[in-house]
């Protein structure tokens, strides 16, 4: 009879694949996917790696590993990704969430230390709903309106809201930018497109293959998106407000003469991510 395969030696036949793939962490993905079979924890894989693996879920198993090898990312092929410690998912309609969004978060709860205070906050082209999940999370007494070009969009951050306890504070709509809005708001915040026509065939296949190109491609110059959310700031924001804005590598000088054209106030210098690349862009209405 023969042996039956373990826990143990599917994960290294796994990361063995992805390797050979070239898959530039063969260990970490085959831990993600095997425990996404088994219906488990990653970090309860070693806990149970003597533990004899069903063939369906062997199989199932192996099936995510030809996806991954084949360039779907690891999220896609999970249908969720973590943003702010949120568990989100995502949709063919949404960018799949990434670290250096979080930096627009920060720059974002910066200008608002209060955090008690009552803040009405728009996020414009929300996506998964991440940025502003985590915001309402950090701001307990805060409610926010989401806005999406995409109905599928719309429907998986509503959706994600739900999940995370904040259906009551969020309020989701299709939309066109902040056209639809009246104004008063205390935040706008905005991670929009801003990849240009020609780069988007250098972007790397998970992402080209993968992320909806609407929430990517912003024209010639990347600035299309931009330039329709900065002429609504002023209208949006109430005086005093703030609104901060995702920025794409070297774009911090463009997209700051928009904003400042509009009659904004930068507050300073774009924060900065992890590596080092100006990502969140402040200003505020005088």
């Amino acid at each position: 009879m023969a042996e039956a395969l373990t826990i143990g030696a599917l994960r290294r036949q796994m990361a063995a694949a992805l390797a050979a793939a070239g898959v530039e962490t063969p260990d970490l993905d085959a831990r993600v996917l095997l425990a996404q079979a088994l219906d488990c924890a990653p970090g309860d894989l070693l806990l149970r790696a003597d533990a004899p693996v069903p063939p369906e879920a062997a199989d199932a198993a192996r099936m995510l590993v030809d996806r991954r090898a084949a360039g779907e990312p690891v999220a896609r092929i999970r249908g969720r990704r973590e943003f702010w410690s949120l568990d989100l998912h995502l949709s063919p309609e949404t960018l799949v969430p990434r670290p250096d969004t979080e930096t627009l978060v920060e720059a974002a709860l910066a200008e608002r230390p209060d955090r008690t205070a009552p803040l009405l906050i728009l996020d414009l082209g929300t996506g998964t709903g991440a940025i502003l999940a985590a915001l309402l999370v950090e701001l307990a007494n805060s409610t926010g309106i989401a806005v999406d070009r995409s109905e599928g969009a719309a429907l998986t951050a509503r959706d994600n809201f739900a999940r995370n306890g904040l259906a009551g504070r969020a309020h989701v709509m299709v939309g066109d930018w902040g056209s639809a809005l009246a104004g008063g708001f205390d935040l706008v915040v905005s991670n929009p497109p801003y990849i240009t026509a020609s780069a988007m065939l250098d972007l790397p296949a998970e992402v080209r293959l993968h992320d909806p190109h609407l929430a990517l491609e912003a024209g010639a110059d990347g600035l299309v998106a931009y330039r329709a959310i900065a002429a609504d700031l002023p209208r949006l924001l109430r005086p005093g407000g703030v609104a901060v804005l995702e920025l794409g590598a070297g774009q911090e000088p463009a997209v700051a003469e928009l904003v400042a054209a509009a009659g904004l106030e930068m507050a300073g210098p774009a924060r900065r991510d992890l590596s080092g690349i100006p990502r969140a862009l402040v200003a505020r209405r005088r």
